[in-house]
């Protein structure tokens, strides 16, 4: 990482010349404000959109050659990435070990601040070590200022070994530079309130891991049409009912008939509407699943 004398130098330090008056301003003006500067984050995606697309070739091809993926990060970008892990076992039912967040203090660190986390280059090292990050896996930094020696101790490390790597930040490379694959840069300018990138790069670093963890799914083909059909039917009575609902809509069957198939199926949807469709067992389904690549869309034109 190039060397910053000054965090103040960064684009997320600087101070914004719209809130300058924030603590004056009526509550109805302060919510509007808000949503003004909330408004630039989108445009802000969009001009990364072409970094954000090469990550998800990236991650998706790892994922789909036995590869997984680890969000590196600390403090909100950290957590966020934890978060966007945690989401994918119950909506498109991966193993638990396929996306993992790193976050820099631990578990500790997401419920409260660890400080001195971020600064703990030699921590990142030992965690990418401890869960046995080799050549196949794809290591994604996120770090708002793009400054945190925790990620990109993270990012020289996954090199070293031969992983993919990816960074995102919200400041411009020539600010903060890195020596990941893809690096992308969401430029949302200064926060309201200076210097806190929970705000406006925070909300685009979700919006950037929704769109990229959820393509990337869509692509080893755990969507079909915008249908979530490796939905772990297992995990509590929403997803019961959302798997129902996704078998009757997919095979015209009445509800009481998709949840008596959905059983049938062990839960697996895919699995379910393959048996209706095509007059197959079970195991016959899931076979023809897995013959081809998991994709029901390609089992059902076989």
């Amino acid at each position: 990482m190039d060397a910053v004398d000054r965090y103040a130098e960064l684009a997320t330090e600087a101070r914004n010349p719209a809130s300058l008056e924030l603590d004056t301003l009526p509550l109805e003006a302060a919510i509007d404000l808000f949503q003004r500067e909330d408004v630039k984050v989108h445009a802000a995606l969009y001009a990364a959109r072409a970094q954000i697309a090469a990550a998800i070739e990236k991650i998706g091809a790892a994922l789909a050659n036995g590869g997984r993926l680890f969000y590196v990060g600390a403090g909100t970008s950290g957590r966020l990435g934890v978060l966007d892990a945690v989401e994918c076992p119950p909506t498109f039912r991966t193993d638990r070990e396929l996306v993992q967040g790193i976050l820099a203090g631990g578990q500790a660190a997401l419920v409260s601040a660890v400080e001195g986390a971020e600064d703990d280059a030699g921590a990142a090292r030992r965690e990418l070590e401890a869960r046995g990050v080799c050549a196949r896996d794809v290591v994604f930094g996120i770090a708002a200022s793009g400054a945190t020696p925790f990620v990109h101790a993270a990012i020289d490390r996954a090199r070293a070994i031969g992983a993919q790597t990816v960074f995102l930040a919200c400041v411009p490379a020539e600010q903060v530079a890195d020596r990941a694959d893809v690096s992308i840069r969401v430029l949302t300018g200064p926060e309201l309130v200076t210097g806190s990138t929970r705000l406006k790069a925070g909300t685009a670093t979700k919006l950037v891991l929704n769109c990229i963890s959820t393509l990337t799914m869509v692509r080893l083909g755990k969507v079909h049409g915008n249908l979530m059909v490796d939905v772990d039917t297992r995990g509590n009575a929403k997803l019961a009912d959302r798997g129902a609902r996704i078998v009757a809509a997919l095979t015209e069957l009445a509800p009481p008939a998709a949840r008596e198939l959905l059983e049938r199926a062990r839960g697996h949807v895919k699995v379910a509407v393959l048996m209706h469709q095509r007059g197959l067992t079970a195991e016959q389904a899931a076979n023809r699943l897995a013959q081809c690549g998991g994709f029901l869309r390609r089992a059902l034109e076989a």
